[in-house]
């Protein structure tokens, strides 16, 4: 099986269609067709059902594409490996969540930008659930997520530790005398966000549930929404005075088992530490708090 012609069965597999896939890879469906009927005959077995409207992967196609994709993630890894030397250089793409990134990497990135001049650093912001697929698919080298993270593919190792509180508008009474069930609204993010799935549980611990569920896309929407009587959140207390006006929000504090969150940076398991990630991390390693750089 060569390279190329794993390739276009995962533009085949993906597509749903032989003109599709000639058309995203450039060339004639005639090519595609023949790489495709020459791989099922190497194999032993079809690889995909057609019908009237393009073609679906069989069970063994299906088995196939997940080995594609790892066959095409070491070629690109050794190519790498090939060029780099041990001096940090080329891109890194590295993800996080927008509290860590507003938090904890942005006062420290001017330092490794000027120590690593040669790394082109591309952040990705998303949920801790967007996060791990993405590192898990290869679209990541690295990605901080709200940990703890248990993935036999993965490998974790916390960074940073967090204080969770609930915010309400200034005048908001305390949680245990708050509305109704059915009455409280929640200004969350999009599900997958660790911080929301937190939150549900705290209220339900208290006996709040059917909550009324607004998402936005921003933690600066989350903020405003909440400052301005629009429901509760649930976010890390660090965020404000450094990035949000502490005055706007009540503050409720929480028991230390709902409270603490850490924040953990996970890579594959099986992939290569670059030398641009490696001083990633290393710079990042080096602003930890003592307690659990000790840990």
């Amino acid at each position: 099986m060569q390279p190329a012609d794993l390739a276009v069965f995962a533009a085949v597999a993906r597509l749903g269609s032989m003109r599709a896939a000639a058309e995203a890879l450039n060339t004639v469906q005639s090519n595609v067709t023949a790489r495709i009927r020459a791989l099922e005959a190497e194999i032993g077995t079809p690889l995909f059902a057609r019908h009237s409207r393009g073609v679906v992967p069989t069970a063994a196609g299906r088995r196939l594409l997940p080995y594609v994709d790892r066959i095409a993630g070491l070629i690109d890894e050794a190519a790498a490996a090939a060029r780099d030397d041990g001096t940090p250089h080329g891109p890194l793409v590295v993800g996080a969540l927008e509290t860590t990134l507003a938090l904890r990497l942005s006062p420290r990135l001017a330092g490794f930008t000027r120590d690593c001049p040669d790394v082109d650093l591309m952040l990705r912001t998303g949920t801790t659930a967007e996060l791990i697929e993405r590192v898990l698919r290869r679209d990541l080298e690295a990605a901080f997520v709200c940990g703890p993270v248990d993935h036999s593919d993965l490998v974790s190792e916390t960074m940073f530790r967090e204080e969770l509180v609930v915010m309400t508008a200034p005048d908001a009474p305390p949680l245990d005398a708050g509305p109704a069930p059915g009455d409280l609204r929640v200004v969350v993010l999009r599900l997958g966000c660790s911080y929301r799935q937190r939150l549900e549980e705290v209220l339900a611990r208290r006996g709040i549930v059917g909550l009324r569920v607004q998402e936005f896309g921003t933690l600066e929407a989350i903020f405003g929404c909440v400052a301005a009587g629009l429901g509760v959140t649930l976010l890390p207390r660090a965020l404000l005075g450094p990035v949000w006006p502490a005055e706007r929000v009540r503050v409720h504090a929480l028991p230390p088992a709902d409270a603490r969150v850490d924040t953990v940076l996970i890579r594959r398991r099986d992939g290569r530490l670059s030398s641009a990630l490696a001083a990633f991390v290393a710079a990042m390693r080096e602003s930890r708090p003592a307690a659990i750089a000790a840990e």
